[in-house]
């Protein structure tokens, strides 16, 4: 039990709780997966509970491992050997394969992944004869998997709408459909779980008397199908022990539900509540700036998150010109970062609320020559809508492309398979041309030679589709690379297409789709040519290693990471929070929690960015500071605004952005820091310092440290970028 004196007495306290419901609220970098193994190894070898009655439930494989790993690490294996530790989704199969007899399932059903879940809500939209436009088959689904969520099966399916009524029809058909190829979807391990632990008591006995001990990780993550579940589980004995953090509830949209922690309280009144407020991962700085943000949620226990690693650096916020401007002070400070072996590329992170905008961040560590890596989404020129987007306007540059026209002929979906788009290439190679070409014949209907060669029901679509390439090439030579685009994107419905099912991932895909729009704004006075090849060249360049670069990630996927320095983009209104959360309560509580997170992975180093326009070189749109800011205390922040007001006034401040003009604007500091004497202290210069140079005119201090005798000074200008000088020899003369 040694491994009880590295415990500090708040995780001392909840790993020897007494039997009973306990609820741990974990702070970030609090050490809850320590409580956790701990509190398992404790169970085993200071209360003789056997391995076999503990049951552990965590989200992620990699969590599971990890907590097996640790737990093992403080017993042998023989002594920790029966203990049922895993995901949620993995333990339920386990349970439900034996107990078969209770389901209208064989032991060796098999489970649907997604693709499997998509075909089969497809089919069943072809079969009921709707409009697989009007009801696309990711959408319906999705419908379903949120009911199954909150436990309705389809008969108890609520209609308010005609599209209620269509996807309660799906609903029990897919149902249907399962049951009768023996199989399961992700959703229903978790449902048929919990409706046999609520519909028969003989098997929840069975399970409830089991497990003495029932540990629950990510608590807060939970949906109400989870919390039902270990709800049950724990039903006999009581000892529930759950840890999490209603701050860091972040996942709404997958089902999540923070409320889950105010059920257990409800549902186990007499539980211990433990907070687990010391932090091991950032300095003070961070974890103030932190608290300053979560302190205005609502409805939240309040807790303090304190550090023994010292005060640290203050917060650096920097306020560009323009989203390019942020892009490149984030790379060139990162370089700083590295070449001054602060921090190795793999300790820095780039956050941001959508996918979209890592495009522009991505383009700046190619023109630097820079390796990254991005987690938790493709890169921005591999994904499908950015992919779609640009080969309609390849097919459109060069027929011959047959990638592309594979690409999109049938997207959106226009009724041809892959029996016509078969037929196609046959026709094209008995005539010597190529499949476009074929395409843009078939536009003059039946007076084309090859229409005869296709069914009535394929030639119809395949005659509209080279119709619309046959304008869209007609269109071209005298249209600009924007105006082909939107044409396009119109033409097709692309918008429709891809946000009919009106969830935040559609949102993004749009969001990215634009991001490319704003790109090719830029070559408005530019060829199609050069427009398409800048694209292929940046893409041609993606091939970063995983190994020890900086990460780039949203700020959803940052969750459980840990980073020293963090670099957060996009602090503008509309960006975080999203503009989706203006008029949702609930949604803006979460945009709080979600900047939060990304506040706490910082270790070492924090850095706030926004821009004072946004949307790329070519469009004019003004930008509003994050509401959030308005939280932050201006003696934790560093850094430059362009119009000199403290940072603490930022509400004052947001009301003005919008009308004055930039063109004229003069960069300040938020509240200039003054020199000490050099008797007082080594360093002349510190990090925030305004200084100007008598070449490049204004700059701000991002670094200083002694170097041989000298002081070496790392500086940001707005005119040339960053600069590494020597204080000696650069004449600097402090504003």
């Amino acid at each position: 039990m040694d491994f009880l004196d590295k415990l500090n007495p708040a995780q001392r306290k909840a790993v020897t709780a007494a039997d009973g419901p306990v609820l741990v609220v974990a702070g970030p970098g609090s050490g809850k997966t320590r409580v956790l193994t701990q509190r398992i190894a404790y169970l085993i070898a200071s209360e003789g509970v056997r391995p076999w009655q503990i049951i552990a439930v965590t989200f992620t494989n990699k969590a599971a491992k990890e907590m097996d790993h640790r737990v093992k690490a403080m017993l042998n294996d023989q002594t920790t050997e029966g203990i049922m530790l895993g995901t949620f989704h993995s333990i339920c199969a386990r349970i439900l394969r034996r107990e078969t007899e209770h389901l209208p399932l064989e032991p060796n059903f098999v489970i649907f992944d997604s693709d499997d879940q998509e075909r089969i809500v497809k089919s069943i939209i072809k079969e009921l004869n709707l409009n697989d436009k009007l009801y696309r088959a990711a959408s319906i689904h999705g419908a379903i998997s949120r009911a199954k969520n909150e436990l309705i099966g389809p008969d108890d399916y609520p209609i308010n709408t005609y599209r209620d009524e269509v996807v309660k029809r799906v609903y029990a058909e897919y149902q249907k459909r399962l049951i009768a190829s023996n199989a399961v979807d992700f959703d229903d391990l978790l449902v048929y779980t919990a409706k046999l632990l609520e519909d028969v008591p003989s098997v929840r006995d069975k399970y409830a008397q089991r497990f003495r001990h029932v540990l629950v990780d990510e608590f807060q993550d939970t949906n109400l199908a989870q919390y039902a579940l270990v709800r049950h589980l724990a039903s006999y004995y009581k000892n529930i022990f759950c840890v999490g953090d209603p701050d860091q509830s972040v996942y709404a949209w997958r089902g999540a539900d923070w409320r889950n922690v105010h059920r257990f309280e409800q549902d186990f009144p007499d539980s211990q509540v433990i907070l687990l407020e010391q932090n091991y991962r950032s300095h003070q700085n961070i974890l103030d700036t932190a608290m300053s943000v979560i302190d205005k949620a609502k409805n939240r226990r309040k807790k303090k998150l304190f550090s023994d690693r010292g005060a640290g650096d203050k917060i650096f916020f920097y306020e560009s010109r323009d989203d390019y401007g942020e892009a490149a002070f984030v790379v060139d400070t990162i370089a700083q970062l590295v070449l001054s072996r602060q921090f190795e590329p793999g300790d820095c992170a780039v956050m941001y609320r959508t996918n979209a905008m890592s495009r522009l961040i991505e383009e700046a560590f190619l023109q630097a020559r820079l390796p990254y890596r991005l987690v938790g989404a493709q890169r921005f020129y591999g994904r499908r809508e950015v992919k779609d987007a640009i080969a309609f306007i390849r097919l459109v540059h060069n027929p011959a492309d047959e990638a592309s026209l594979g690409r999109i002929i049938n997207v959106p979906p226009r009724g041809i398979g892959d029996k016509t788009l078969t037929t196609l290439h046959l026709v094209a190679r008995q005539n010597g041309i190529t499949p476009a070409a074929v395409l843009l014949d078939l536009a003059r209907g039946a007076e084309s030679p090859f229409y005869k060669s296709f069914t009535g029901r394929a030639a119809l679509p395949l005659a509209d589709f080279g119709g619309m390439l046959a304008n869209w090439r007609a269109a071209a030579p005298t249209s600009t690379t924007i105006e082909l685009f939107d044409r396009i994107l119109k033409d097709i419905n692309y918008k429709e297409f891809i946000t009919e099912d009106d969830t935040e991932e559609s949102a993004d895909r749009w969001e990215n789709v634009q991001e490319l729009k704003r790109l090719a704004l830029e070559f408005s006075n530019r060829t199609l040519d050069e427009f398409l090849e800048n694209i292929a060249l940046v893409a041609d360049q993606d091939t970063i290693t995983d190994t020890n670069a900086p990460t780039l990630l949203t700020l959803h996927a940052a969750k459980g990471l840990e980073f020293g320095a963090v670099f957060i983009v996009g602090l503008d209104d509309g960006i975080i929070p999203h503009s989706r959360s203006f008029d949702e309560p609930e949604q803006m509580e979460e945009e709080r929690r979600l900047f939060y997170v990304g506040i706490t992975r910082a270790k070492d180093k924090l850095y706030l960015l926004r821009a004072i326009q946004r949307g790329g070189r070519g469009m004019s749109e003004e930008t509003y500071p994050s509401r959030f800011l308005e939280d932050l205390p201006a003696e934790l922040l560093v850094g430059k605004t362009r119009t000199g007001r403290p940072t603490s006034s930022f509400s004052s401040s947001r009301n003005s952005y919008g009308s004055s003009s930039t063109s004229d604007t003069k960069w300040t500091l938020p509240s200039p820091l003054k020199s000490a004497p050099v008797a007082q202290r080594t360093n002349l210069f510190r990090a925030g310092t305004r200084i100007k140079h008598q070449l490049w005119g204004e700059g701000i201090v991002l670094d200083s440290r002694m170097q041989d005798g000298d002081e070496i000074v790392d500086v940001v200008f707005e005119s040339v970028g960053i600069k590494r000088l020597a204080a000696s020899l650069a004449n600097l003369t402090i504003i």
